[in-house]
């Protein structure tokens, strides 16, 4: 079987990962498998799964026209076109789509090629942005207009950035571009974001939840000299990992957390920063740039005491997997499908630091009962493969 997944990136970050984490797992069992993505480099491990949609110019020329005319999804008209006939001529049986937004892909060509193309179609849906005209985590300020026609968006300035709004297009095209395709299927990683695509114009799909996995035989308690290379003593160390970080993600907060903090006692490490925003760190936290090392990064979760995930915008998200499978417990902010992820152990209400602060302080912080095993990226693999690849 011939299967090709379209995702932004390949190899890198959560949804890299989980798209080559799928990948290996397919090619073992006798599959062939592609990933056509269009930001940044596969890394050189996955070069054999890899086709590059577009070039670099493409994605600047798409990100320009999403900032002027909020057209995130419509632009690389002609780059998808080429990537259209690369698919025909490829003639996968199964086309797995991921994230379809980053500025590398036209929308309306694809769309208009998956309605006719006869394939077995399924859709992770990785956030909202789908079935919103504009945002990909509406939840981040309690939206729901784009359950009956999206309007006025209330986060303009965040991802996809725009100067105006023009959303109420953008939920109408999806709409028409989205519905009625043969053979498509829908996944969600969370309880939560399946609940939310049954109340928009995705509910005439099958959805079905896979929670993703990760591969623990990577992510694993492993020695660290993070602790000595910044002389931390004793101190109890506090964790925070992003592919990239802002307020959404939780920076401010940790930077309030920070100052409410006995810094004798607790040192935050933030992992995934910018060098300019490592520059205008506060002296009470510690940042780290993104690192696409797995060891690396196993090591840094290994030597925390807890995870902190104070994301405002997730869905299920691998970060709470990686801390658990390295030994380390999390405490979460009750943002979309996070509680999850967290095996509902040590949750608290989104925004609320005195009760993060209370937490921590008491050290009221478990480690979840769960198997290891079970957070591993081949359950998911087995789900997909009996539930979706292998069934007509």
């Amino acid at each position: 079987m011939k299967i090709l997944m379209i995702n932004v990136v390949c190899g890198i970050r959560s949804t890299g990962r989980i798209c080559t984490d799928l990948a290996r797992a397919l090619e073992e069992q006798g599959h062939e498998v592609k990933i056509a993505y269009g930001r940044e480099n596969a890394p050189q491990e996955f070069q054999n799964y890899a086709v590059r949609i577009g070039t670099d110019l493409d994605i600047m020329m798409h990100g320009l026209r999403a900032r002027l005319f909020d057209g995130c999804g419509f632009g690389s008209r002609k780059a998808t076109q080429r990537f259209v006939e690369w698919i025909k001529s490829y003639d996968p049986d199964v086309i797995h789509l991921h994230n379809l937004h980053g500025y590398y892909i036209n929308l309306e060509e694809l769309f208009n090629y998956l309605r006719t193309c006869g394939k077995k179609i399924i859709w992770t849906l990785h956030d909202c942005w789908a079935f919103t005209g504009h945002s990909a985590y509406c939840d981040t300020v309690n939206c729901d207009r784009w359950i009956n026609g999206c309007h006025d968006c209330p986060i303009m300035n965040y991802y996809p950035a725009s100067f105006i709004d023009n959303s109420p297009k953008n939920w109408i095209k999806k709409q028409q571009l989205f519905r009625n395709i043969p053979r498509l299927t829908i996944v969600t990683p969370s309880n939560w974001l399946a609940g939310l695509v049954k109340k928009s114009f995705l509910s005439e799909y099958t959805v079905r939840t896979i929670s993703n996995g990760i591969d623990t035989k990577h992510f694993r308690p492993l020695e660290s000299d993070l602790r000595a290379c910044f002389g931390l003593g004793n101190k109890k160390i506090l964790l925070g990992v992003a592919t990239a970080w802002d307020d959404m993600k939780g920076l401010s907060d940790f930077y309030r957390l920070s100052s409410m903090l006995d810094n004798e006692k607790y040192q935050i490490v933030l992992v995934g920063l910018t060098q300019k925003q490592i520059k205008k760190l506060p002296s009470t936290i510690i940042g780290i740039k993104k690192t696409n090392s797995i060891k690396e990064l196993a090591s840094i979760y290994s030597a925390a005491d807890v995870f902190l995930n104070l994301s405002y915008c997730e869905n299920y998200p691998t970060v709470n997997l990686e801390a658990i499978a390295c030994g380390t417990p999390v405490l979460t902010y009750d943002t979309g499908g996070s509680s999850e992820s967290a095996f509902g152990e040590n949750v608290v209400q989104r925004g609320n630091l005195d009760e993060v602060y209370k937490v921590i302080e008491n050290f009221e912080i478990s480690m979840p009962t769960v198997d290891v095993a079970d957070l591993d990226y081949k359950r998911s693999i087995d789900s997909y493969l009996k539930e979706l690849y292998m069934r007509n």
